[in-house]
């Protein structure tokens, strides 16, 4: 059977006057856009722009909910009750949900952002949260996790479909955890060499770890490319030229899963 895959980028992450990626450089070489929603990053404008951008593109898109951290950028843990995630989660959706429907636009998945997406593959109640907040806004979004994480689980159980998720430009600890970001290695850059972990991963279901272990992570449905990494759009670039080259289908996930 023929693969298939999702190319998903962490887009709409400018705010006011302030740019943070090039969205309309990467759209040509991704499938799913996950759109911030004013807590981590991003504006009412930059989110209507963007949504606009991804329908030019023929995007598929997805809600990224982060902490309430503009200052961190949403990449500081915050000590969160269930209830609190829950709300903000709900938040977050519903306003990109408004924006997509004025733009006449479904929305296909829930991407949770940066540290609330982490805090979120092993705590049970962030987890939960998070998937509640989705259920009451549509129970056929799909939720990006890593896979053998709590928020997978917790998304499965509920009945939610869950998108298997390899970041492609982040070095991977041997215990499946990506690498901390203030680790100096922690960012990949170089597009030959995440091409080749992208197809390892997809083909062998492993990706080599920063201590050279090899971390089996399973079947993946989706490929993240973080849109403030400096190469962005040249890693996309490559990953999908690569993949199309190989005869690997590249399309919105929502499609085959």
């Amino acid at each position: 059977m023929k693969l298939k895959v999702d190319v998903n980028c962490d887009l709409g992450e400018s705010y006011g006057a302030f740019k943070v990626g090039n969205d309309e450089k990467i759209m040509p070489h991704i499938t799913s856009a996950n759109i911030a929603c004013g807590f981590h990053a991003g504006d009412p404008i930059t989110m209507t722009q963007t949504i606009m951008l991804a329908k030019r593109y023929n995007m598929a898109v997805g809600a990224h909910p982060g902490y309430p951290d503009l200052l961190g950028f949403g990449r500081r843990e915050m000590q969160l009750t269930y209830e609190e995630v829950k709300t903000y989660t709900l938040y977050q959706i519903g306003a990109l949900l408004e924006f997509a429907k004025a733009t006449k636009v479904n929305l296909q998945h829930v991407k949770p952002h940066g540290a609330l997406y982490n805090k979120a593959a092993e705590d049970e109640a962030t987890a939960k949260g998070i998937v509640d907040a989705t259920k009451i806004i549509d129970r056929n979004l799909i939720v990006f996790a890593p896979k053998n994480s709590t928020l997978a689980k917790v998304a499965a159980d509920a009945g939610l479909k869950v998108a298997h998720e390899f970041f492609a430009d982040r070095n991977y600890n041997a215990d499946g955890i990506l690498v901390s970001r203030k680790h100096p290695q922690a960012i990949i850059n170089d597009p030959e060499k995440v091409v080749e972990r992208t197809v390892k991963v997809l083909k062998e279901e492993i990706v080599t770890a920063m201590t050279k272990e090899q971390v089996n992570l399973g079947k993946v449905h989706t490929i993240c490319v973080h849109g403030d990494t400096p190469k962005a759009m040249e890693l996309a670039k490559a990953i999908k030229k690569e993949l199309v080259r190989i005869d690997v289908e590249v399309k919105p996930v929502g499609a085959f899963l």
